[in-house]
């Protein structure tokens, strides 16, 4: 599965209808939209213009609270595993339950883990956390089990929006060999031997962002 990242806060929604025909032509499965930030509140704006696009999922990937909408068709509910900020391990999604309890979001239990793709990220910055080394390959195992022991019906490794370096694949093959839930790669994907080698070390979903967009050749390897 292939999921393309649209950020609120840096989407044209007037562009919409050209990215969805490239979306439509490739072997795009899902879409996701969130960011770390949304400022100007609009993601909601942004989930309906989407909805209008395609027939495809549409899962939140809010960096916080505010960026949740009942307009989507469900969320990733995402606990920052990798860092020990009560705020984004426990205390968003606190906030969230008032909005949440009465939608008809699918709720996806997620464990989220940031991990070093080689510059500083926004999720980094947001969350006053640090990424966990892609050397440290034990501990990256140990939080993705701890998350699934916890209950997550989903593991994400995130390199991050802008990421140098993806996560390596053998992490993924790593962390995927002890899971027996889907696992999630994203961060740092800019060619198709990046999407393929995540695929072949056993990532269930990857995630591309801006890549997808502003790479025509890439969007041309894509293609159906």
């Amino acid at each position: 599965m292939l999921a393309v990242l649209i950020d609120p806060e840096k989407i044209d929604v007037r562009q919409l209808p050209i990215l969805f025909q490239k979306i439509h032509a490739s072997i795009t499965t899902h879409i996701f939209i969130g960011g770390s930030t949304d400022a100007n509140g609009n993601t909601e704006n942004v989930v309906t213009a989407v909805k209008a696009q395609t027939d495809l999922p549409v899962l939140l990937f809010p960096g916080d609270y505010s960026q949740i909408t009942d307009k989507s068709d469900g969320i990733l509910f995402l606990s920052l595993l990798s860092g020990r900020n009560p705020e984004y391990l426990i205390e968003q999604q606190i906030k969230s339950i008032p909005t949440l309890k009465n939608s008809g979001l699918e709720i996806i239990p997620t464990g989220y883990l940031l991990i070093d793709g080689g510059s500083q990220t926004a999720v980094e910055r947001i969350s006053e956390t640090r990424p966990i080394a892609q050397a440290d390959v034990e501990l990256i195992v140990n939080t993705a089990l701890a998350g699934q022991f916890s209950g997550k019906q989903l593991i994400y490794l995130e390199a991050g929006s802008g990421a140098i370096q993806a996560v390596g694949p053998e992490i993924i093959s790593a962390v995927k060999e002890e899971l027996k839930i889907p696992l999630i790669v994203g961060g740092g994907i800019r060619t198709k031997q990046q999407l393929e080698n995540a695929y072949q070390a056993g990532a269930d979903l990857v995630v591309i962002g801006t890549a997808f967009e502003e790479n025509e050749d890439f969007f041309n390897e894509l293609k159906i």
